[in-house]
């Protein structure tokens, strides 16, 4: 499973054709149950998130998906998934913190969050909307931390509108011009490391003060 998940992220622009042709109108049910997955469930950080936009926009530019409907889907996923992600934050929150790792949950994901939260107040749940792995912990951390629930949805409307719309219409009018179509892969190689590098940049400095 992990190693499908690898080569579906890398090589995104092979598999997507297959998973349209094969399943048609039930494809915009697979991108939305993705990335619902990967901001509501706390347990599933690695599912990919700015790859997927980006190729699933060029993918409608060409055609074989309707961009409005993409768009709907991606959105809707995105603000349930962080709702859903910060009820549960609220309700087991606190016992998470105060337990030791886990296979499926790191607690240093959790403390590096909450830290990014102590530095950047309510403006980090739109800022982590564009940092994989923080970005699936920040609504967890914002319910744990008992943020009020009325400007937690205001501020997950406004990065999630932000974070679909930038992946969305990059790759609906950039990702079909001649010389990113021939270095696709490479492009969302980038777009992957460019994603990662505010969390690798925070575990260096953690790992400086330590």
């Amino acid at each position: 499973m992990v190693n499908f998940l690898i080569d579906f992220v890398l090589h995104i622009d092979k598999h997507l054709p297959l998973i349209i042709q094969s399943y048609g109108i039930w494809t915009y049910v697979i991108f939305f149950a993705i990335v619902f997955c990967e901001t509501g469930l706390v347990v599933v950080p690695f599912l990919p998130g700015d790859s997927l936009l980006f190729a699933t926009g060029t993918f409608a530019a060409l055609g074989a998906l309707k961009v409005s409907w993409v768009f709907i889907v991606f959105l809707s996923a995105a603000i349930l998934g962080n709702q859903v992600n910060y009820h549960i934050g609220r309700l087991i929150g606190p016992k998470i913190f105060e337990m030791e790792d886990k296979w499926f949950l790191k607690k240093d994901h959790l403390m590096r969050t909450h830290a990014y939260y102590e530095k950047h107040g309510m403006l980090a749940i739109i800022v982590t909307r564009f940092m994989p792995i923080i970005r699936t912990f920040s609504p967890f951390v914002a319910g744990a931390c008992k943020m009020t629930y009325t400007h937690f949805t205001l501020l997950n409307i406004i990065g999630g509108t932000l974070w679909v719309s930038l992946f969305i219409f990059t790759g609906y009018f950039f990702g079909n011009i001649p010389f990113i179509k021939s270095n696709f892969t490479m492009i969302i190689y980038a777009i992957v490391i460019v994603s990662l590098l505010p969390a690798v940049f925070g575990m260096i400095k953690t790992m400086r003060k330590k």
